[in-house]
């Protein structure tokens, strides 16, 4: 078995371990505001996940790039609102275009003329396509450090407030979700990404 120890292994070689080893990951195509100038930034992260159901909580981590935060975690920590939505094949380009790197004041949302829709809870607008969102504040904000103390990434830990689903991917008698109607994209490494297929069930012991 090929061994790296990782006080060995550069920043890039950590990140290509990590997204190509913890896979598939769902992606969060988040949605923030500038309470500044009012821009609605909208970007994918795909280090995020479901972290508690007493309180329906996620996770959204948020890597610094060359030391330097994000606009949407800056957002975040402005107004302590967001809007996430998950992905499916209907969106999955609209969702690729908002990984571009802008300037803070300049809109993911206008410049690719996303349709937008009022959020209940949140100020921050959704998207409308999106077959899953969920508004939702902050709960806890971790800034996480390297052994230097520099902060290196944005760890937030969000309440969902509203769940919103389109009606052909949920069964309304039951209250799930329909995984073969959903058909979420799932995030690899690189440039790939995956199609959730060939389900199976195994029974939990008792």
């Amino acid at each position: 078995m090929l061994h790296y120890p990782t006080n060995r292994l550069t920043s890039k070689q950590a990140y290509k371990f990590l997204s190509g080893s913890i896979i598939p990951r769902p992606i969060a195509w988040v949605t923030s505001m500038n309470p500044d100038h009012g821009t609605i930034n909208a970007a994918p992260f795909s280090f995020f996940n479901a972290a508690a159901s007493d309180i329906p909580l996620a996770t959204l981590s948020i890597l610094r790039q060359n030391g330097s935060i994000k606009d949407t975690a800056r957002n975040i920590l402005d107004t302590k609102e967001l809007v996430i939505h998950l992905v499916n094949d209907q969106v999955v380009e609209l969702m690729n275009k908002t990984a571009a790197s802008l300037e803070p004041e300049q809109s993911e949302i206008t410049i690719n003329k996303i349709e937008t829709i009022s959020s209940k809870s949140v100020a921050v607008p959704g998207i409308k396509a999106a077959p899953i969102r969920m508004e939702a504040r902050l709960h806890q904000y971790v800034p996480i450090k390297n052994h230097e103390e520099q902060v290196i990434t944005d760890l937030f830990v969000v309440e969902i407030t509203d769940f919103y689903f389109t009606d052909t991917i949920f069964d309304k008698e039951n209250e799930y979700i329909i995984p073969e109607k959903f058909k979420p994209i799932a995030r690899l490494a690189g440039h790939t990404y995956a199609h959730i297929d060939k389900l199976f069930d195994i029974k939990r012991p008792d």
